[in-house]
C-alpha cells in the first residue's frame, strides 16, 4: 500500500490523464468510426465515378493520359486490372503501403459488383469500381493515400499530446509538492503536540482550507500548552493544599503515641486533627462540585424565587462569621424575582460574601446594591477590605489561586470559592467582575438574566478560566 500522500496524488493524476485519454480515443474511434469511414468513402466513390466517366467519354489512350496528369492523384492510387490479374497503376504511394487486392475482388467487380474494403494494418480505405472501356471490362480499385503533409500533421499532434502530457505532469509534480508540503509540516507538529512539545510554529502562509487548517491547528496548539499548564499548576497546587493538612495530621498523630502527653494536650491534638481532615474535607468536596459545574453533569433546577430575599437569608445564615467582627451590612435591595437554580445561587453569595468577611477589618462596613433592567439584574457587593491588585485580578476565579500570598496563614481557604461561583454564574448566562484597588477593598459585580430556560443551559457552552 502507498503510504506517502503525495506519491498517492501523483499516480491517480496521471492514471486519471493517461487513462481518460487512451479511453476517450477508443471510445471516440468506435463511436465515430462508421461516420469517419463513410466521410472517407463518399470522396473516394465520387472521384471513382470521375474515373468511369472519363473512361466512357474519351478513347482509352486519351483517357490513360489524361488520368496519368490528374492532381487528384496526390491523395488516390489506382488500380486497373484486366481477367488475367494484370494491372495498370496511377498515382505515388508516397511511402505508403499498397492494398492488398485478391482475385477474388477482382472477379466480383468485373462482374458489377462495387465493393468496399478496410485492409487491417493499413490506415488507408480500398473501392472497388467496375469499368466498361473499349477494350472490355476492367476492375479499378481506388485507395486513399496518406500524403507526407498529413503524417506530419499526426506526427505533430500526436507529439504535441505527449510533450503537453510529460509537462503538464511535471508541473503537477511540482505544484502537488507545494500541495503535500503544509501537510506534511502538521504531521511533524502532531507528533511533537503528542510528545509534549506544544511550542509549534507552522509558518504556513497559504491562504483557503490549508491556511485555515494550520491556523486552527496553532490556536489549538496554544489552547492545549495553556491547558497542560493549567493541569501543572492544578497538580501543583493540589499537592500543595493536601501536604500541609496531611503533615499536621502525621504529626499530630505521632505526638499521640508519646505515653507523657497529658489528657489536655491529647484533646488539642485531636482537635486539629479532626480540624485539618474537615479542611481536606471540604477541599475535596469544592473539588468535585467545581468538577460537576464546568462538565455541566450536575442538572440545574429551575424556579422562580425573590432574588433579595434570598440574599438576605445568607447574610442571616453567616451572622455567626460577621457578628464576631462587628461588620455591619448597608442594604440598597428591591424587590426583584428571578428564574435561577436556588442552591446553586445561594451557594455564589455565600463565597463572595464570605470571602468579603474574611478580608474585612473588625467593625467594617459590607454594602449589597441591586438593580434591576428590563432583561437583568446586577448586583454589587463591596467590601473595605484589603483589595486586592490589578495583576490578581486577572487570575482571582482560577481555582487554587490565593491573591494574597504574604497572610495565607491568616486567612484560611482553599482558594476554589471563586472559580465556583464563576462556573455557577456562567451555567446561569450571566456575567461576572472585579473592581478592587489593594488596600481599598472590592467589588464584585453579578450580572443575571431575569429569566432562563433549561434549553440554553444546556446549550451553553463553559468558559474555561
Amino acid at each position: 500500500m502507498i503510504k506517502s500522500l503525495y506519491t498517492r496524488v501523483v499516480l491517480i493524476f496521471l492514471v486519471a490523464v493517461i487513462g481518460g485519454t487512451v479511453i476517450s480515443f477508443f471510445m471516440a474511434t468506435w463511436v465515430f468510426k462508421d461516420k469517419l469511414n463513410e466521410n472517407l468513402q463518399i470522396p473516394l466513390l465520387n472521384f471513382g465515378q470521375d474515373m468511369v466517366q472519363i473512361f466512357d467519354t474519351l478513347p482509352y489512350h486519351e483517357a490513360d493520359r489524361f488520368i496519368r496528369d490528374m492532381h487528384q492523384l496526390e491523395s488516390y492510387h489506382v488500380r486497373i486490372y484486366e481477367e488475367t490479374g494484370q494491372f495498370t497503376a496511377y498515382g505515388k504511394l508516397h511511402g505508403n503501403q499498397l492494398a492488398p487486392v485478391t482475385m477474388e475482388q477482382v472477379q466480383a467487380v468485373l462482374d458489377g459488383e462495387v465493393i468496399q474494403v478496410i485492409p487491417s494494418g493499413i490506415s488507408s480505405i480500398l473501392v472497388g469500381i467496375p469499368l466498361t472501356t473499349e477494350m472490355g471490362t476492367r476492375a479499378m480499385f481506388i485507395q486513399t493515400i496518406a500524403l507526407p503533409s498529413t503524417s506530419f500533421s499526426i506526427k505533430l499532434i500526436l507529439n504535441f499530446a505527449t510533450y503537453a502530457l510529460v509537462i503538464g505532469s511535471v508541473v503537477f509534480l511540482v505544484a502537488a509538492m507545494f500541495l503535500v508540503k503544509p501537510i506534511k509540516k502538521l504531521t511533524q507538529a502532531t507528533k511533537h503536540i503528542a510528545g509534549g512539545d506544544f511550542n509549534v510554529e507552522l509558518n504556513i502562509k497559504q491562504s483557503g482550507e490549508l491556511g485555515t487548517l494550520a491556523k486552527s491547528f496553532e490556536d489549538m496548539a496554544e489552547e492545549l500548552q495553556q491547558l497542560e499548564q493549567m493541569r501543572r499548576d492544578f497538580v501543583s497546587n493540589v499537592s500543595h493544599e493536601v501536604q500541609s493538612p496531611l503533615t499536621s495530621i502525621s504529626g499530630y498523630a505521632l505526638a499521640l503515641k508519646q505515653v507523657d502527653v497529658s489528657d489536655d494536650e491529647k484533646h488539642r491534638y485531636l482537635d486539629i486533627i479532626i480540624s485539618e481532615a474537615n479542611r481536606m474535607s471540604k477541599m475535596s468536596d469544592s473539588l468535585l462540585k467545581l468538577s460537576l459545574l464546568e462538565s455541566k453533569t450536575q442538572p440545574m433546577h429551575l424556579d422562580t424565587f425573590s432574588l433579595d430575599e434570598q440574599i438576605r437569608r445568607v447574610i442571616v445564615f453567616l451572622q455567626p462569621q460577621w457578628s464576631s467582627c462587628n461588620i455591619d451590612f448597608e442594604l440598597q435591595l428591591k424587590a426583584v424575582r428571578l428564574m435561577a437554580d436556588y442552591d446553586q445561587l445561594h451557594q455564589v453569595w455565600t463565597n463572595i460574601l464570605t470571602n468579603s468577611i474574611k478580608f474585612s477589618s473588625p467593625n467594617d462596613t459590607i454594602e449589597i446594591s441591586m438593580k434591576q433592567s428590563a432583561n437583568h439584574v446586577i448586583v454589587r457587593i463591596t467590601d473595605r477590605g484589603i483589595g486586592i491588585s490589578l495583576e490578581d485580578q486577572q487570575r482571582i476565579f482560577e481555582r487554587f489561586f490565593k491573591a494574597d500570598r504574604s497572610h495565607s496563614h491568616k486567612y484560611e481557604g482553599s482558594g476554589m470559592g471563586l472559580a465556583i461561583v464563576k462556573q455557577i454564574v456562567l451555567l446561569h448566562r450571566g456575567e461576572i467582575e472585579v473592581e478592587s484597588e489593594l488596600g481599598h477593598g472590592m467589588t464584585m459585580i453579578v450580572k443575571l438574566p431575569i429569566t432562563l430556560n433549561e434549553r440554553e443551559h444546556v446549550t451553553t457552552p463553559i468558559e474555561m478560566s
